[in-house]
């Protein structure tokens, strides 16, 4: 099968998560992987991230298929339930606003910086060497601090589905996933059969 550039962005993931551990402050171009997904979902109308640009999926493919860390089993019927998709997207938003709302303290000068990277939405890993301070304002690192901790944590998600189960399971319940498909609802009245159809056939891979 002929290969194309999009078929490489999988190396985006661990750039992104090597240059947090560098500087937290890169952690601000995962609002790219955040916005272009929604804008694709809007304008097009389809799946068109998730099928074919996601880096992430791209990842655990690779990770999951070719190396084989997966055991490649099916994904329990609960996961791929509405419920569970819509109720884990409402626990992610609580817990992006909770981040941003954080980040707002800062900013206010409310609260001091965290120089920690908050994992699971728990475990509270110290990050300090990532930032030395900069002529910048605390509250944009604290926005860094606290959106890497939110693409760290759903990496790590990923990765546990993707051993437990088949390689993109994390694609069934992915927030973002959800999101863009309601959008694409929304848009065309009713899933589009083709990206469905496509993206389907990505996750059970």
């Amino acid at each position: 099968m002929k290969k194309h550039w999009y078929d490489y962005l999988w190396i985006l993931t661990p750039i992104y998560l090597s240059l947090g551990c560098f500087n937290i402050l890169f952690a601000w171009l995962g609002l790219i992987f955040f916005f272009v997904p929604l804008i694709i979902s809007i304008v097009k109308g389809t799946k068109g991230y998730c099928n074919r640009y996601c880096d992430r999926g791209q990842f655990f493919a690779l990770l999951g298929g070719r190396f084989g860390l997966s055991r490649k089993k099916d994904v329990p019927r609960w996961m791929k339930s509405k419920g569970f998709r819509y109720g884990f997207l409402i626990f992610f938003f609580i817990m992006f606003f909770q981040m941003l709302w954080t980040t707002w303290l800062v900013f206010s000068g409310a609260e001091s910086l965290r120089q920690a990277v908050t994992l699971l939405w728990t475990f509270k890993l110290p990050w300090q060497w990532a930032y030395s301070g900069t002529l910048i304002h605390p509250g944009v690192a604290q926005f860094a601090f606290g959106f890497y901790g939110v693409m760290l944590t759903s990496t790590v998600l990923g990765l546990i589905t993707m051993i437990l189960f088949k390689p993109r399971s994390w694609c069934v319940y992915c927030p973002m996933g959800t999101m863009t498909q309601l959008i694409c609802k929304a848009k065309n009245g009713k899933s589009d059969p083709d990206t469905q159809k496509n993206y389907s056939r990505k996750v059970e891979s």
